[in-house]
């Protein structure tokens, strides 16, 4: 049994809920291997998949085929990012208040501690200093009190494409030192805490010494115990998942915030996004392939 990310790369939810739909109710689907260019293939029935962990900012294309997937045996949880960042950042985001009433609907459909908050990244800028940052996340976790006991942060990661595309914004922004780091972090985790949500670093240890936990984003107790043989497999440094199989693919996410890791640019996504096909097997396939799709290797991809 594996663990699927659906996905760290895109937002399926979003952006490609008829193709999800259809690869769970035809039981598998294919992914492209970022870095090699293989086609793989990975099962999606309920018996051979642990669960199913969603990355989302909207999952409302989603949300009224739950109950239906649920009955049918799928097993799934939520990373549902609200930030509430000003539009020279997150330009195409749903309005926040819509962000809250979709987080509470699936809050509502899912079993309890299946929805999680992500406040993902903690982004300085000129427009959202430490004390802007205290203010909207206050707001936030009285907004979602109740609804998750969860919230999953870190610290935005300057690659060059994320430089370029927040260069291209206009607003101006800061690499905090750790010791910044934590004194936020901490400070958030005092809010969070008197709205009953726990607070959990990701991909950065040195941040627990703020009385946070660590993350384990993907992990197989949100679904069940885990069965012998799964392990821990990070993406990168100080992460926490659990091996698991992405089934998205880079370059698809329209929403474009100038902070991402996974879209180059925008005009890349929407160009990807009007030439996917959701009768496809796979999210976005690059170039046509010769010969079946390999079997899915047992160590999974992560």
């Amino acid at each position: 049994m594996k663990l699927i990310s659906a996905s760290r790369r895109t937002d399926i939810p979003a952006f490609y809920s008829r193709w999800f739909l259809r690869r769970l109710a035809e039981g598998f689907c294919e992914w492209v291997n970022p870095f090699s260019g293989q086609v793989l293939r990975v099962s999606l029935l309920p018996q051979d998949t642990l669960g199913i962990v969603c990355w989302t900012r909207n999952p409302a294309p989603l949300a009224t085929s739950l109950d239906a997937l649920q009955q049918a045996g799928h097993r799934l949880a939520f990373h549902f990012t609200i930030n509430g960042y000003p539009g020279a950042l997150e330009s195409h985001n749903p309005p926040v208040e819509a962000a809250v009433r979709a987080f509470r609907d699936l809050a509502r459909r899912l079993p309890a501690g299946r929805a999680w908050w992500r406040y993902d990244p903690i982004l300085l800028t000129d427009a959202t200093p430490p004390a802007w940052h205290e203010r909207n996340f206050a707001r936030l976790a009285e907004e979602l009190e109740g609804q998750t006991g969860r919230c999953y942060f870190s610290f935005a990661s300057f690659y060059r494409k994320t430089r370029r595309n927040l260069a291209a914004s206009g607003v101006p922004w800061q690499e905090p030192a750790i010791g910044e780091k934590l004194e936020l972090a901490g400070r958030l985790n005092l809010i969070a805490r008197r709205h009953g949500i726990g607070m959990f670093s990701c991909c950065d240890d040195r941040l627990l010494a703020a009385g946070v936990e660590k993350a384990h984003c993907v992990e197989p107790g949100a679904f069940s115990q885990a069965p012998s043989g799964i392990k821990l497999a990070p993406t990168r440094a100080g992460c926490g998942c659990t091996q698991s199989v992405d089934i998205g693919a880079y370059d698809t996410c329209a929403f474009g915030c100038a902070y991402c890791y996974a879209t180059a640019s925008r005009r890349a996504a929407l160009a990807r996004l009007a030439r996917h096909d959701p009768n496809d097997t796979a999210l976005w396939r690059p170039k046509p392939t010769a010969g079946p799709p390999a079997t899915e290797p047992a160590a999974g991809e992560v």
